[in-house]
């Protein structure tokens, strides 16, 4: 126990706390705030308190719990709407009303609530486990089997186990170790600063599909890769980063709100609970997990909510699924680093941030990952972190020390978005380095023209670049019908194929079979247009004809018809431009 002796802000500093240790977790005062002990200096500790310290007194007292930050995992976590050090809200807002108030102390899984508890076969009387161990499922949503894992530091064998209907706090097994005997519950307690164990990290092979066509074809992201989204205000981060909340094909999203605006995140409470998965039909809720933190809450809550975030992913991972995290904005994280360290009177570093932010944006990034769980699975936390550098500057500190630790690039153009493109991922100044990566996933399942297209279209696109830019210096028509043609085309892809409604109910998700029969069209027109212009045939002439307003709706039809309607629009390419070649012989015969 100590006492306050100064306040500055969210930081407060107590003395008399010998045998106090760094992270520990405190009660603050007589609100009994919560905090968290960030440094040590003798009897001394620096504090970062949770909850807003208007009132707070020097000399009023601290209490020490003896436990790092750790985060609640259990059945009933999935559907759930959290703050940043996981209070659940919807709970709060039945205690309290609809603000938070200070000291509230919320359980953050309900103890009350019976789950029917299925013990596993292997997991019998005298079976070794050790931790990680799955003894056991409870069916949580109709989306989602919750793995009962034995919890950290437990290692032995089997003394009993029963199934049948159980609050997260009862046991549902003994484990007999070499310390006793470990009574194994629903509920642990994973602390957040510390990276979760796995027995091996392995290849990241495999695609996250996120539907985005800018994304899965040209600059994917694979299942346990990471990924950075920078780019100015109103680019699009966070519709972009929803877009892929909603239709990736990860079995588990956790979505953190950093110090978002409170419109912004109240868009994404609303929103979500009423969102069917593209894949099953069901509440998209029932495999997402909501952490809430807005630019008006606590900004040491904010530096905590990655974290709380990143545990929640790591526990869905070990029992075998692919979790998507996305957290939005990594920025605000970083600005609250900032206003600690100033509190702290560190010496600053670039623009005022910390010395040792590259360092924790690294070990964020770095607990994403493809891996051998402890129980023998493969699971993966995929991690896609939003990035808002002041005007779009991406020389700033948070936006190089991400670049330098992810492996995926989306940049956002401010003059994409005001051009109504949306995604406005840049073309040109993104990239993925996952494609060599996945190319054999690719030829194995989708075809061995996947990767092909791609690297067609991405030839294509920066020759469009390149020759658009001539095109301001002498004007199009000084240009062959060649190359006119390749700018055609090239307009074709922008406006067909990367722009994409995240609000239209077809285009808003397209899978990856659908993207390379419209890329793989396109570019089919591209070939018979070059080929009629070599031909003496105008650019103009192909690029009116009566299939390019064809290959302009591809993006309008439904799935379950692309392949029928696909092979009719390559059909009417050939015979059109075949009519339109033979036409062009007339009349040059007609004129000789």
């Amino acid at each position: 126990m100590g006492i306050i002796e100064r306040i500055s802000g969210p930081l407060v500093v107590a003395k008399e706390m010998l045998g106090a240790s760094m992270y520990d977790v405190v009660r603050v005062g007589s609100a009994k705030l919560i905090g968290e002990v960030i440094k040590l200096e003798g009897e001394r500790a620096i504090i970062q308190v949770y909850e807003d310290t208007n009132g707070v007194r020097p000399g009023e007292k601290v209490v020490s719990t003896d436990t790092q930050l750790s985060v609640e995992l259990g059945p009933g976590i999935l559907s759930q709407i959290f703050d940043g050090v996981q209070r659940p809200l919807n709970m709060i807002k039945a205690k309290t009303g609809i603000f938070i108030r200070r000291g509230s102390d919320v359980n953050s899984i309900d103890r009350k609530k019976k789950w029917q508890f299925h013990a596993d076969k292997k997991a019998v009387k005298g079976a070794r486990v050790t931790e990680g161990t799955i003894i056991g499922y409870v069916e949580e949503t109709p989306l989602i089997k919750h793995y009962i894992m034995v919890p950290q530091g437990v290692n032995g064998r089997i003394e009993s186990i029963k199934s049948g209907k159980m609050s997260v706090e009862d046991t549902v097994a003994v484990v007999k170790t070499g310390r006793g005997m470990a009574k194994v519950s629903m509920l642990q307690k994973r602390p957040v600063r510390q990276a979760a164990r796995y027995a091996e990290k392995i290849a990241a092979e495999v695609p996250l599909i996120t539907g985005m066509r800018v994304i899965d074809t040209l600059f994917p992201v694979a299942k346990g890769g990471t990924a950075g989204i920078p780019g100015p205000f109103g680019s699009g981060k966070t519709v972009t980063q929803q877009s892929l909340a909603k239709y990736s094909d990860a079995n588990v999203v956790v979505y953190v709100g950093c110090g978002e605006r409170g419109n912004e995140m109240t868009d994404v409470l609303t929103e979500f609970p009423e969102l069917k998965d593209p894949t099953t039909g069901r509440p998209l809720m029932e495999r997402t997990v909501l952490i809430a933190n807005t630019s008006n809450m606590p900004v040491a809550a904010r530096e905590a909510s990655i974290y709380t975030g990143i545990t929640i992913a790591e526990y869905f991972r070990d029992m075998g699924y692919n979790v998507a995290l996305m957290a939005d904005s990594t920025s605000r994280w970083a600005e609250a680093m900032r206003e600690i360290s100033t509190r702290l009177e560190e010496m600053p570093g670039e623009e005022g941030y910390p010395a040792y932010l590259p360092k924790r944006v690294a070990e964020f990034y770095e607990r994403a990952g493809r891996v051998k769980t402890l129980d023998g699975g493969i699971g993966s936390v995929t991690v896609v972190g939003a990035v808002s550098p002041p005007g779009g500057d991406l020389s700033e500190p948070v936006a190089q020390s991400t670049l330098r630790v992810v492996k995926t690039f989306w940049a956002l153009d401010a003059a994409l978005a005001s051009s109504r493109h949306f995604p406005s991922i840049n073309w040109l100044s993104s990239y993925s380095l996952y494609t060599g990566a996945l190319q054999g996933w690719y030829d194995k399942n989708i075809g061995e023209d996947f990767t092909s297209n791609r690297n067609r279209t991405q030839a294509l696109l920066q020759k469009e670049a390149e020759l658009k830019d001539i095109v301001q210096l002498v004007g199009e028509d000084a240009l062959p019908d060649t190359e006119r043609v390749l700018l055609g085309v090239g307009r074709m892809v922008r406006e067909n194929f990367l722009r994409q409604s995240a609000f239209d109910p077809v285009d808003a998700f397209t899978s990856l079979k659908k993207q390379n029969i419209m890329i793989g069209t396109m570019l089919h027109f591209g070939d018979k247009a070059e080929e009629a212009a070599r031909k003496g045939v105008s650019a103009e002439n192909s690029l009116e004809l009566d299939v390019v307003k064809e290959i302009s709706r591809m993006k309008e039809i439904p799935e379950e018809k692309i392949d029928a309607e696909g092979g009719k629009i390559n059909e009417q390419i050939e015979s059109q431009f075949k009519k339109l070649v033979a036409e062009h012989g007339m009349e040059e015969e007609v004129k000789a």
